[in-house]
């Protein structure tokens, strides 16, 4: 994570925290601007994650420096996971994670020596091949030390799973009475081009886009382009902006903004129910998600009653008000105070006592539902499926591993289309260490055309030891039409999905830069 970029209310706290005297680590193959700032960077390999929390639980076990009885009563598998460790001692684990032993034994040492430690993922290590046992890796590392115990201590990938919320309410699935076909996001290239490979498939005719630019952020974007732009493909886009999804729709909708319509949300990071009024009507022709959803189902001829509850009827429904952490919250209060805690402690350590999603109820570090979907029933580390490590055929054309975490003024997709933010942000850059752009003979500012058997895109080159060796950086996500030769960073991505949860491998991904002619360019944009 870059709470700089991504949760700028987190790191006032880590500020806060750190001025009184806690030691804050950014683990991170880029020194970003929160790594910048924290007491100690330590620059990994992309997608070695969970090899290093497996070194980090070696050492904690061979040096005791666990909590037995928080093991004892909590946790289960513990003589497997054992087992497991001795696969991976700190010498190994320095050789994958391109770092130095003495880095591994020192940051397992201060973790395990301190209670109220705080591992603060996000989404980053969820976007290589790994993603979900690496997630489920590190998630171990609290149960070990005990740091569940403490509200200041454990892991957080994010503060929604603390919300009672009835998600059946909201997608209904006992209305889905014919078995449609679910397509991945991220495979959505695929998906609209299959057909054209299998005649047994199925084409897509239609696609109707709202709270989404897939056109822009979905990965191995030359074939979502190309399947965009099928003459036999139906597009409808409602959006608030034309992005680039919207260049390729046959009907575009004006969707309302957050001001114009009622909500009710779940948070990030707080533990707050909050209550979206609607400040003023919604301008011109603009009409909210629900209100389309209403009129096409009355124009479509349906019936079912749930399909037309207004939207506070809808925001209504979303809580489970006989669980316990809704026991004081009531949406009247909600929404005329316009947020309600959760009733919850002041100090909130859920797992202090166990109490874990899992039908044990307890952290299983031996994990038979895992076993039973053909996973390691034990943590492990999954290796990218593109590294110089892991495919060394592919390295030796594509040698550097490109990353594309968001750049400071952008969202996903969001704000790119905002003048003074694209300005402060100035064009697509790509930030190369030293050594790599020399064996390229790149210079600083120069053009570069980074690419794979994929596609390409066009970068400034900014010449920095921010990125590692072999490591490149592309602070993303530009929309296509606002970058040089009308493709951004998801030009070369991947559709490969990831090993649980089946999301986007965005970070695996192999490239190769160049040096780029602006007549080039010039050329592919005409």
């Amino acid at each position: 994570t870059n709470p700089i970029t991504s949760s700028i209310h987190l790191w006032t706290h880590v500020q806060e925290a750190k001025r009184r005297g806690a030691k804050v680590i950014a683990i991170d193959p880029y020194r970003s601007l929160s790594a910048e700032k924290a007491t100690q960077h330590i620059a990994i390999n992309p997608g070695t994650d969970a090899a290093l929390a497996l070194a980090m639980m070696h050492v904690l076990v061979r040096d005791d420096l666990i909590d037995h009885d928080y093991i004892a009563r909590y946790t289960l598998g513990f003589e497997a996971l054992k087992a497991r460790l001795d696969e991976w001692p700190p010498t190994r684990v320095a050789q994958v994670c391109g770092i130095d032993v003495d880095v591994i034994e020192t940051l397992a040492r201060d973790y395990g020596s301190t209670r109220e430690a705080v591992i603060r993922l996000n989404y980053g290590a969820s976007r290589t091949a790994g993603a979900g046992m690496a997630t489920r890796t590190i998630g171990c590392l609290p149960a070990l030390t005990g740091a569940w115990r403490e509200a200041a201590g454990g892991a957080l990938l994010g503060s929604g799973g603390a919300y009672p919320y009835d998600q059946k309410a909201m997608e209904r699935p006992d209305l889905i009475w014919n078995q449609p076909r679910t397509i991945n996001m991220s495979s959505l290239g695929a998906a609209l081009n299959a057909h054209l490979h299998d005649s047994t498939v199925l084409p897509v005719k239609a696609l109707y886009v709202y709270n989404s630019n897939p056109a822009t952020v979905a990965p191995d974007s030359t074939a979502v382009l190309r399947g965009l732009a099928r003459e036999d493909l139906f597009t409808v886009v409602h959006d608030v902006f034309l992005t680039d999804s919207a260049d390729y729709a046959d009907i575009v909708l004006p969707a309302t903004t957050q001001l114009e319509h009622i909500d009710i949300h779940k948070s990030y990071g707080h533990t707050y129910w909050v209550y979206n009024h609607a400040a003023i009507a919604p301008v011109g022709e603009a009409r909210a998600n629900t209100a389309v959803f209403r009129a096409l189902a009355q124009r479509m001829g349906m019936t079912e009653p749930s399909l037309f509850e207004s939207d506070e009827a809808l925001a209504a429904q979303v809580f489970q008000r006989a669980h316990p952490r809704n026991a004081a919250v009531d949406m009247e209060t909600i929404k005329a105070q316009g947020w309600q805690r959760l009733t919850i402690p002041a100090r909130f350590a859920p797992f202090a006592e166990g109490n874990f999603p899992t039908p044990s109820g307890k952290c299983e570090f031996y994990s038979e539902r895992a076993k039973a979907l053909g996973l390691d029933p034990l943590p492990t580390w999954i290796a990218p499926n593109e590294s110089p490590a892991t495919n060394p055929a592919l390295a030796a054309r594509f040698p550097l591993q490109l990353l594309s975490p968001p750049a400071r003024n952008y969202m996903n997709s969001t704000f790119v289309n905002i003048a003074s933010l694209r300005a402060a942000e100035g064009e697509p850059h790509l930030d190369i260490h030293p050594l790599d752009a020399n064996a390229r003979h790149l210079e600083e500012g120069q053009l570069a055309r980074v690419f794979n058997d994929r596609g390409a895109f066009f970068a400034r080159i900014r010449i920095t030891d921010k990125a590692k060796p072999g490591v490149a950086i592309a602070l993303s996500l530009w929309w296509h039409k606002l970058s040089r030769g009308g493709l951004n960073v998801n030009a070369v991505t991947s559709q490969t999905l990831t090993d649980v949860g089946r999301g986007p491998t965005f970070y695996d991904c192999l490239v190769e830069v160049e040096a780029a002619d602006e007549s080039v360019v010039q050329a592919i944009a005409a």
